[in-house]
């Protein structure tokens, strides 16, 4: 795990944060915050096996499903099982609960503790929200669609100024724009997360996310609500993103269990745009790994034994978020191209990396979760503490406020063990589940089964390398 802060020794997620409040809050004073929760020691386990084991998982699938009949598949990715309905009477009540509860966040950091192992709003954020929260969408479905803070105000606002709807609006988001501003949006707020000197301090952080949310609604009321959520709210388009993976589906009002992924696989092909929104979101948490790696900071002249603070790496890290990026696009790019010249097949390329690409789902949410696995563990028991005290002021609201914060739980030889093989088996199923999904998706694109098999053989190569590198980033030291 990455510090977040000078001197920091861990992650704390991503926050909400748009490129105007990232540059505004970036000129504020930045005080140097230090964290308490540990990384695992997982050093000494015999790595080298999970990796060779975790790559050979991923080669053996793929061969597999190659010798499998796709109708076999098809018929079972194709089950559901109903379970009720309900309707959409509630969102806009659960919304502004969220919304209060935003504000009550907002507040509290700006008069709450300034530490934010103490304060509620960065703990909420880059722990509870983007850490723990991205792992309920991949597994329950899109709850964020009920819980955003953006929804419940908009629908009022547009019964009190007489909005109509957005088929109806005449200003909208053009289609030319694709998901560019989601993109964007998320790059700015991954360069906070790792780049910025503190976005763990309370005020700025306030700043960022009310700035964000204002911004946010103007331009929902500007574009409509749907137009500019599912294309330009970047948090928005990303839960969604990995909501389609969970086992869990709701179609007009019932709600459904299905195989995860499943509905990846009833998805359109995403424009360039939303190719590149989803490679973001993968590059930039494998980044985030990448960053403090003794391998890393040697390649600058770095001495990891004497990290010099985040400021002192600004541009270090400015551009290797780009150069991950881009190393990242240019690779899929590739596979998908020799894929579909093996093929010889008719679909253009644009066609066949924007189906393809949502094979990269199952990858990038194993990725988040093993990545932020020890933040939650360990964090996730300050949010409590703090929640109930959230402006220091003494309060006990839900009775945890004098918890004591077990963070032990992930340090030691024991706990090394069952964290690794926790975090390695998710990402080495995460990697099998890819490409499970990805040969269904070439099944679409070509019906006889070789050459859909034979159109994989490059895209699985890159994701047993991305195995081996992901497990790799697991094990190697780190600084700072």
């Amino acid at each position: 795990m990455s510090g977040r802060t000078e001197g920091g020794v861990k992650d704390r997620g991503a926050g909400v944060v748009l490129a105007l409040a990232t540059a505004f809050a970036s000129s504020l004073p930045t005080p140097a915050f230090a964290h308490a929760s540990d990384r695992g020691h997982v050093l000494l386990l015999p790595t080298g096996y999970y990796i060779a084991g975790g790559a050979l998982a991923v080669a053996v699938s793929f061969l597999v499903l190659a010798l499998l009949p796709p109708t076999a598949l098809d018929r079972l990715w194709r089950r559901r099982l109903t379970l009720f309905t309900f309707g959409d009477a509630p969102r806009t009540l659960f919304s502004l609960i969220s919304f209060a509860g935003f504000l009550l966040l907002v507040a509290a950091g700006f008069l709450g503790s300034r530490d934010p192992l103490s304060n509620p709003l960065p703990l909420v954020i880059w722990t509870l929200l983007w850490a723990g929260f991205t792992l309920l969408q991949g597994v329950l479905g899109n709850l964020w669609s009920w819980l955003n803070p953006l929804y419940g105000p908009w629908r009022v606002a547009s019964r009190v100024f007489g909005l109509r709807g957005d088929d109806g609006r005449r200003s909208r988001l053009p289609n030319w724009l694709g998901y560019w501003p989601a993109f964007v949006l998320f790059f700015a707020f991954a360069w906070f997360e790792l780049i910025d000197p503190a976005p763990d301090d309370p005020a700025r952080l306030a700043v960022a996310n009310g700035l964000y949310w204002l911004v946010s609604f103007i331009a929902m009321l500007v574009f409509g609500y749907d137009a500019w959520s599912k294309r330009g709210e970047f948090l928005t388009v990303f839960f969604s993103m990995v909501a389609r993976f969970a086992p869990v589906e709701r179609v007009e009002g019932r709600l459904k269990l299905c195989w995860p992924g499943a509905k990846l696989l009833t998805a359109e092909p995403l424009p360039l745009s939303g190719t590149a929104f989803l490679l973001l979101t993968l590059s930039s948490v494998s980044f985030d790994g990448l960053s403090k790696t003794f391998f890393w900071l040697g390649l600058f002249g770095v001495n990891p034994l004497e990290y010099p603070g985040r400021t002192a790496l600004i541009g270090i890290g400015s551009f290797g978020l780009v150069l991950t990026f881009v190393l990242l696009a240019a690779v899929f790019a590739l596979a998908v191209f020799l894929g579909q010249g093996q093929a010889g097949d008719k679909h253009s390329f644009g066609e066949a990396a924007g189906l393809l690409v949502w094979s990269i789902v199952p990858i990038a949410l194993a990725y988040h979760v093993a990545h932020y696995l020890t933040v939650l563990l360990v964090d996730g028991q300050y949010a409590l503490v703090a929640l109930s005290d959230p402006f220091a002021l003494g309060w006990n609201l839900f009775g945890t406020a004098n918890r004591m914060v077990e963070a032990g739980v992930v340090a030691g030889a024991e706990s090394a063990w069952w964290l690794w093989n926790l975090q390695a088996g998710v990402i080495i199923a995460g990697h099998v589940l890819a490409v499970l999904v990805a040969h269904g998706l070439a099944w679409r694109l070509h019906r006889q089964p070789s050459r859909a098999a034979l159109s994989q053989l490059p895209l699985t190569l890159l994701m047993i390398a991305y195995t081996i590198f992901g497990l790799w980033l697991l094990a190697t030291p780190t600084a700072g």
